[in-house]
């Protein structure tokens, strides 16, 4: 049974009340894939979403990220409704409210670290200022990479590689950055690393997270867990202790 939002739980962010996600409305297979969900994220919170192979959780994050919209129920984010919203401007709210970072780094090949760290200013503004540059060097060398600026991906290893995703997703200085299996692809040492510079730039920046994790260890790092279950959310709490060993199962 879900716990209740408590009176001490940070102003919200974002708040879903009800929210339903049907596919193939209307036709013989309709399926609904998520069954009333209602939670909220705090302004600098650090939360864990887990959940086994089927659950909902990727529709769940594609709806918060504004890339999937939901078939019924209230979403707001930042203090404002997005049902009803056009695409453009869940394009303009995405691009001002939200970072992202996937399991796969999505970095362009072709660019530099600087260079893909200032793609989010140039998708929102078509050009890049002086300043917002020199902001990208800076977030650059707040994760550990101000000697590797103008190198290429493939001359970067995997876990900086993140860390080149980590600095895109913070550049612009969003309120939330959603963090799909942000680990997913490293190894233990690696994923100790990222996850702890996310906990560092966090604690920083004191923007929220939500992160997806099959990682009970990392879920255990985090400040608060939200578990869904067959599109239903079935625990919203403090997270298991470190030796729980619980097997979430794949994406």
């Amino acid at each position: 049974m879900t716990a209740p939002l408590t009176a001490t739980r940070p102003t919200p962010l974002l708040e879903l009340n009800g929210v339903r996600k049907s596919y193939n409305v209307g036709l013989p297979n309709e399926a609904e894939v998520l069954h009333g969900l209602s939670f909220s994220i705090g302004r600098g919170e650090f939360a864990a979403l887990i959940g086994p192979s089927g659950s909902g959780k990727s529709t769940l994050l594609n709806i918060v990220g504004l890339l999937e919209r939901m078939t019924a129920g209230s979403y707001r984010i930042d203090g404002e409704e997005v049902h009803g919203l056009d695409d453009a401007a869940l394009t303009r709210r995405r691009r001002t409210t939200l970072g992202f970072v996937f399991q796969f780094h999505h970095l362009l090949p072709a660019f530099s670290a600087l260079e893909n760290v200032t793609l989010p200013a140039l998708m929102r503004e078509d050009r890049i200022t002086p300043a917002q540059r020199d902001r990208a060097r800076a977030v650059l060398a707040a994760v550990g990479l101000a000697d590797a600026m103008d190198k290429r991906p493939g001359e970067l290893s995997g876990g900086m590689q993140q860390r080149v995703a980590i600095a895109r997703a913070l550049v612009l200085e969003p309120p939330l950055v959603l963090a799909d299996e942000p680990t997913g692809n490293l190894d233990t040492a690696s994923s100790d690393e990222v996850f702890a510079l996310m906990r560092r730039m966090h604690a920083e920046l004191n923007t929220s997270f939500l992160v997806v994790t099959h990682d009970p260890r990392l879920a255990a790092r985090c400040d608060r867990v939200l578990e869904l279950v067959d599109g239903r959310l079935v625990a919203d709490g403090t997270p298991p202790p470190p030796s729980d060993k619980r097997v979430l199962g794949p994406a």
